[in-house]
């Protein structure tokens, strides 16, 4: 089915899961190649660009869709369904404009620039935070000026269509010690390279490459944030409480998209007491799924960033990811044998959701946080 791809208008009364349910349809076909090839899904990033998904979550006032978080995490459900990998890479530049958004309503904080660039310039954004995290990675020399930076930053999905790369390095403060400056970069700026090492299991189509940094000026005034290196700090409160529930939903709409696979294949069988189990474990998990989701995407819309929120949307990654995980699972079980086969799409839904293993926190560093969080313990232990 072709896609219009004339930019539509742009109004605050925008369905914007109506135009991904038409642009799920393209996609969808367009997957197993990416997969097949290790292909970065430039082609839906360009169909995401004309129907104006990128400036989505900018606010009205600023050119943007003025859209919610709930909505496009809406959105990236629907896409996982159809395309696991563009799902995901649109997420980690959706949780940057998304927490800059937040940022400026909640905290009056100087993030107006970035959000008016994104709607002018229909920038695409590109995160290296699961490279990064709480140590951040990477030096940052003090220079005449601003910094000198040298780091490679990996699992930077959406690279080779991005604009900024938002990252961090690790200043040696003499007074302060080990600080970690956050500043964004121009992707085809001097000194910056991407290096194409993304060959994965799944989630192949998000072009995740690392960028390399040699040198890269970065003025004093473009440092958007300083915090010591390694402890928790209130901005990760805020990307804890609004990314996860973004990036999450790409692995939901995967268990989604393989669900309704399985129904579809078992549906032409013969109804048996066995079939009917089966179905029944793989609805049961992807129960377990989507209520940790709507939990997760709740938490983002009303939510106050702290230990405790952080908690509760961490523990729905875990339950979310242990219930995609299963659902995609039992669904390639209830198939049967037609599931090993690539025709199918299940064995590429089993590949993707892997993924969901992965993002921080991690199950275990989940559980500890959790846990010193219930216990009242100090979170940095």
């Amino acid at each position: 089915m072709p896609l219009d791809t004339a930019t539509p208008e742009i109004t605050a009364s925008i369905d914007w899961l109506a135009r991904a349910d038409a642009l799920a349809q393209v996609i969808a076909a367009q997957a197993a190649a990416h997969d097949a090839d290790d292909s970065f899904v430039a082609d839906a990033y360009a169909q995401l660009k004309a129907q104006g998904f990128f400036k989505a979550l900018v606010p009205i006032e600023f050119g943007g869709g003025g859209a919610s978080v709930a909505e496009v995490c809406r959105v990236i459900r629907r896409l996982g369904a159809a395309c696991g990998s563009t799902a995901l890479a649109f997420a980690m530049h959706s949780h940057l404009v998304a927490a800059a958004a937040w940022r400026w309503r909640k905290q009056g904080a100087p993030t107006e620039g970035l959000l008016k660039r994104v709607a002018a310039e229909d920038l695409v954004l590109v995160s290296s935070g699961g490279s990064d995290w709480l140590a951040s990675g990477g030096t940052a020399v003090k220079v005449e000026g601003g910094f000198a930076i040298t780091a490679r930053k990996a699992f930077s999905s959406g690279c080779l269509a991005g604009d900024l790369l938002s990252t961090s390095a690790v200043w040696n403060d003499p007074e302060g010690g080990p600080t970690v400056l956050h500043f964004a970069v121009p992707l085809k700026g001097p000194g910056v390279e991407i290096i194409e090492t993304w060959r994965t299991l799944g989630m192949r189509g998000t072009g995740s490459h690392d960028v390399v940094l040699t040198d890269v000026f970065v003025p004093e005034a473009a440092i958007s944030g300083r915090r010591p290196s390694g402890p928790w700090h209130p901005l990760f409160h805020i990307i804890g409480m609004i990314a996860f529930p973004l990036i999450y939903s790409a692995y939901l709409g995967v268990a989604e998209g393989a669900r309704a696979r399985a129904l579809e294949l078992v549906g032409r069988k013969s109804p048996d007491a066995a079939a009917a189990e089966l179905v029944g474990s793989i609805e049961n998990a992807f129960a377990g799924a989507e209520m940790a989701w709507e939990r997760m995407v709740d938490t983002a819309e009303t939510g106050v960033p702290g230990p405790e929120t952080t908690s509760r949307v961490m523990i729905g990654r875990t339950l979310l990811a242990q219930n995609a995980i299963a659902t995609v699972e039992r669904a390639m079980e209830a198939a049967g044998g037609a599931s090993f086969y690539r025709d199918t799409g299940l064995e590429r839904a089993f590949r993707d959701v892997q993924g969901a293993r992965f993002h921080p926190l991690q199950d275990g560093p989940q559980r500890r946080y959790s846990g010193r969080v219930a216990l009242g313990w100090d979170i940095d232990g």
